[in-house]
């Protein structure tokens, strides 16, 4: 459990640290309002799925905000997505964990639209597919540092062989809504983007 403590105070801080570099920075009032929207839609689109928590578009919302905006404005989605959903579906201590998750899923794919001219539909799509892995092995770290012991290799790879089918919802889940969804939200958040002169950052 103190290994928890320690792991979940060192989350806390650089959750902290990122919120505090993005309150320094000048932003615009349509850019607040930018974020708070996909943050909003990203937050409500995973409470009709709560009854199917790995399969919901969450994931996506958080990644194609990333992917157009940037890697830190797809972090910050992520991370108040999960906390904004969870005054509804429950804090907890798994909370900060979400965010840590939710936020890096949001941040990768602004590494990988830091470059791209257009919506690339297949690399997008395979990036949302193994965010919903590394989703779950970041969930599994905080239950296996809280419930499990001895903590070693075993138990590491029995709690990620347990989690396994669902992981492989959440990441199908990703793949049909990158599909389904990518070319529709794209071009709208891009022309916010060039519209408000967004920076991508």
């Amino acid at each position: 459990m103190s290994g928890a403590i320690i792991a979940l105070v060192c989350l806390l801080f650089c959750l902290g640290t990122v919120f505090y570099n993005f309150e320094k920075k000048v932003v615009t009032a349509q850019e607040i309002a930018l974020l708070a929207t996909m943050t909003t839609l990203a937050a409500l689109f995973r409470l009709p799925f709560a009854f199917f928590p790995n399969l919901q578009p969450t994931t996506f919302l958080v990644m194609i905000t990333g992917y157009v905006w940037g890697s830190q404005k797809g972090f910050l989605v992520g991370a108040l997505a999960a906390l904004v959903s969870n005054f509804f579906l429950g804090q907890g201590p798994w909370t900060p964990w979400q965010m840590l998750a939710w936020g890096l899923c949001g941040a990768l794919a602004g590494i990988l639209g830091r470059k791209a001219v257009d919506y690339n539909s297949k690399k997008f799509a395979w990036l949302a597919f193994f965010c919903g892995y590394l989703f779950g092995w970041l969930i599994n770290f905080w239950h296996w540092l809280a419930f499990i012991y001895p903590l070693n290799l075993k138990t590491w790879l029995v709690v990620c062989l347990a989690s396994f089918p669902f992981d492989t919802i959440h990441a199908l889940g990703n793949l049909m809504f990158s599909i389904i969804l990518g070319p529709l939200f794209y071009p709208i958040l891009k022309r916010f983007r060039q519209k408000f002169k967004i920076e991508f950052l």
